[in-house]
């Protein structure tokens, strides 16, 4: 099945400018995270998640506190 070529799909599509292609979405970051595997106590987490989305970026802001950074 082919996706109708609407609007909505041009609007969520890569283009290219002359020959240069532009993407779509979230622009690369100049310092981007580094994905760990850290085992933390599931009351640590549970208490982050209930604070709502972004729990993962408030541990994050967390250690960097405790760090001094």
């Amino acid at each position: 099945m082919k996706p109708e070529l609407d609007d909505a799909w041009f609007e969520e599509a890569d283009s290219f400018v002359g020959a240069k292609l532009v993407r779509r979405g979230r622009p690369k970051s100049d310092n981007p995270k580094q994905p760990v595997s850290l085992r933390l106590d599931r009351e640590v987490i549970d208490w982050f998640k209930r604070g709502g989305e972004g729990w993962q970026t408030r541990i994050n802001e967390e250690l960097r506190k405790a760090a001094g950074i």
